[in-house]
């Protein structure tokens, strides 16, 4: 196009040393565009139709990605997310982040998968050094049975492990198995279960979970209800394992619930803001969920039971606000380091 009698491209290029010769940063783009590589069922729970349009109000463009062609040969994309299993397309991102570092990948594969191990994303907490001003963070004795099930009771005995036990499977994969849950009111029926898993340690916390959102440097906390306390006498008088639902659906809520304020009162915002900044820190990612229970008959001691990257965020309130804003931010913050000539 010309602008009597020069080049459009031109003006642009002229502006745009300009605006370096000024030492000022280029400005980020006026559109941003997200690829993303997402499963069915987490398409339908992210991408849902008011983040869209909020997200379309403020310029950014969700592009779907085809995993059947070539990454580098679609977008060009200022951001891609993704939350796809196996080793193929892990290597596929590999490769595109070190192809293109002008794009943000959330999150790196490697880091992804050091929190699809149960066993490794808990030792993280176990290592962090949070002052305990605010409350004590830690996490339920645990055990990995890699093997043989019939060793479970001496191995459990060893470890000084007392039931009931939490019996989840070692490796969270995406599929629907690795979510499968249970609860082990005795040492011997674990012996039916299917190696490799982890034991952990029931600890009594009200019937209520806390689920800590993050996003970036953004955090938002839900309760949700969980299983309820398990008293002595029902040790006594139970055998077996058994399965329990999933505790973090939506219809778990229990954030407009009438409970006793030792248990409801959520944990304090500064000792919420240090674990993630920590956690993103050691777990190199932006996107994931903290599961936080508070032991009955404490006011500050609290377990980390659970981690997930790339959780439900559907069901985090104004998530399309918090994720909007934080992809904007993502964007500034790259053109905001961008070296001035």
């Amino acid at each position: 196009m010309q602008l009597n009698g020069v080049s459009a491209h031109s003006c642009v290029d002229e502006e745009k040393e300009e605006v370096e010769e000024c030492g000022i940063s280029p400005p980020p783009p006026t559109r941003v565009v997200v690829g993303y590589a997402l499963t069915s069922k987490k398409k339908k729970s992210f991408l849902q139709p008011n983040l869209i349009l909020l997200a379309r109000s403020k310029g950014i463009q969700f592009v779907s990605i085809d995993i059947k062609r070539p990454l580098s040969e679609q977008g060009p994309f200022d951001i891609v997310i993704h939350k796809l299993t196996g080793k193929e397309w892990s290597q596929v991102i590999e490769d595109y982040r070190r192809e293109h570092p002008e794009v943000t990948v959330l999150d790196p594969p490697d880091a992804i998968q050091h929190v699809y191990n149960r066993q490794s994303m808990l030792e993280d907490i176990a290592d962090l050094k949070l002052p305990d001003s605010y409350g004590k963070v830690c996490i339920p004795k645990q055990l990995v049975i890699s093997t043989d099930p019939t060793s479970i009771p001496d191995e459990v005995t060893k470890a000084g492990l007392r039931v009931p036990l939490v019996v989840k499977p070692l490796v969270v994969d995406g599929s629907a198995k690795s979510h499968e849950l249970f609860l082990a009111y005795d040492l011997f029926s674990l012996s039916e279960m299917e190696p490799p898993m982890v034991l952990q340690e029931f600890v009594n916390h009200g019937g209520v979970l806390f689920k800590v959102y993050v996003v970036g440097e953004s955090i938002k906390v839900v309760r949700r209800f969980s299983l309820p306390d398990i008293a002595k006498c029902d040790l006594s008088t139970s055998s077996g394992v058994f399965p329990f639902p999933r505790v973090s659906c939506a219809a778990a809520s229990a954030e407009d619930v009438d409970l006793d304020p030792s248990i409801a009162e959520l944990p304090p915002r500064p000792l919420l803001e240090g674990l993630a900044r920590e956690l993103r820190h050691c777990l190199g990612l932006r996107l994931f969920n903290v599961d936080m229970i508070r032991q009955k008959g404490t006011k500050d001691l609290y377990y980390v039971i659970d981690i997930n990257y790339f959780p439900g965020y559907g069901k985090m309130p104004e998530y399309e606000h918090i994720f909007t804003d934080f992809l904007l931010n993502l964007v500034q913050s790259k053109y905001d380091q961008i070296p001035v000539a």
